[in-house]
């Protein structure tokens, strides 16, 4: 790969489809997508400074991700207009303010990159024009 951030449509579903390309061919652990901190809706910390924004992890056959209640429901409805893919764990720790969500996505890279894609935009609420970075492959 030769790049690691896009913010179009298209570009960015073929970068998230490369990276997973990338991830299988090198036999990886694992591959990150991350999205920039935006503070209107990932918030703020005691000190005024905006919190992470929204990151997905890809391994083998499997995503994994952090979601509020609210992002979790929307994150449920996703992966019901995809049959390949299903939840496979939900653990909610006492001391987290949210879910860490496995699930297993048995696709090729292009179907695996548009879930990606729709996911930042449908779960966590980014814009059609919205900045993600391959931060590990």
């Amino acid at each position: 790969m030769t790049r690691f951030d896009a913010d179009t449509p298209t570009e960015r579903r073929k970068l998230f489809a490369d990276a997973v390309a990338a991830h299988r061919e090198r036999a990886s652990p694992y591959l990150t997508i991350e999205v920039p901190a935006d503070p209107d809706l990932d918030g703020v910390d005691e000190e005024g400074d905006p919190l992470p924004g929204p990151w997905i992890q890809f391994t083998e056959r499997t995503f994994n991700l952090d979601a509020t209640d609210e992002e979790l429901d929307r994150l449920k409805a996703l992966v019901s207009e995809f049959p390949e893919f299903r939840i496979d764990q939900l653990e909610s720790p006492e001391n987290a303010e949210g879910t860490n969500v496995r699930i297993t996505a048995r696709s090729d890279a292009n179907r695996l990159a548009g879930f990606v894609d729709r996911a930042f935009q449908e779960v966590y609420g980014r814009d059609e024009g919205y900045r993600a970075w391959v931060t590990a492959i």
